[in-house]
């Protein structure tokens, strides 16, 4: 699954979640949580499955509600048996999270006749500032993940802070929270996904942050908005000359596998550029 332009769609507006479906977006968020008033909730948990089941083709992700809260079971047991390609959990908190959520879906997917583990899980890691300190131990419930994404404005929320100063900068505690997520996701081997850019009627500021992640390691970045869609698949997407680099890189690699240093255009190039050259490749496909 491919995961540069997941695009929010709102689980209790139809019209919403089909408009997201037809774009270019990579994956599309069925949100069941903050998009979604609690009235309407009921509503939602209805609708989704039957979108998720309508386009069996699409990466679709359906967002819960936090575990904890009145519908987070109800969620998961109304979503499973449509087998999304992935939940995403908000608010998670550390590995005991993952860990009980990997359990509801054994369970649900046992009852539904789905293989075990078929369901990924993409995980919003810095929503509250205790979740920071926990990135580090993930590694033993790794196996459903299928990222892991940064979020500014609920962390920064926890901490009374503004997520971004008025030049388009993160304050210090939300810059360490990002750096720890890309550490983390390299650490885990998934992809790290940016938080979303707030405001879709500014294409500068978007494509300016989109940059600063795609430059720092971050492989895609969260949309709130379909007008979002085409600056961050481009920004995601490596460059011509880039790939160019990575085919040489891997083809030198390819063919003499047991090397461990070569030069190319009169520069040193070891295991470590060949593993670039190979998520370059993978991110371009």
């Amino acid at each position: 699954m491919r995961l540069r332009s997941p695009l929010f769609a709102p689980g209790d507006s139809e019209r919403k979640m089909t408009k997201a479906i037809a774009s270019a977006a990579d994956a599309i968020i069925l949100d069941l949580e903050d998009s979604v008033a609690a009235p309407a909730k009921p509503t939602a948990r209805a609708m989704v499955p039957e979108v998720v089941r309508a386009h069996p083709e699409r990466d679709l992700i359906v967002r819960v509600n936090p575990s904890g809260t009145p519908w987070y079971l109800q969620d998961l047991a109304a979503v499973v048996p449509a087998r999304p390609r992935a939940i995403a959990l908000p608010k998670c908190s550390g590995p005991d999270d993952l860990l009980a959520l990997n359990h509801h879906l054994e369970a649900l997917e046992a009852a539904a006749g789905a293989p075990i583990g078929s369901i990924g899980v993409f995980a919003i890691v810095t929503e509250t500032a205790g979740s920071v300190f926990m990135l580090g131990q993930y590694a033993a419930v790794a196996s459903r993940l299928v990222g892991i994404c940064f979020g500014a404005e609920d962390l920064s929320a926890d901490l009374g802070i503004s997520p971004r100063h008025p030049d388009g900068s993160y304050p210090a505690p939300v810059v360490l929270a990002r750096a720890q997520v890309l550490i983390a996701a390299g650490a885990l081997g998934v992809p790290a996904i940016d938080t979303p850019y707030p405001d879709h009627s500014d294409p500068v500021g978007l494509r300016r942050e989109a940059e600063a992640a795609a430059a720092d390691g971050f492989a895609g970045k969260i949309l709130i908005h379909p007008a979002q869609i085409d600056i961050v698949n481009a920004t995601f997407t490596p460059p011509p000359e880039q790939v160019r680099w990575a085919e040489r890189v891997n083809a030198a690699f390819t063919a003499n596998p047991d090397s461990g240093v070569f030069a190319l255009d009169g520069k040193m190039i070891d295991r470590p550029h060949w593993k670039l050259a190979q998520r370059i490749l993978a991110a371009a496909r």
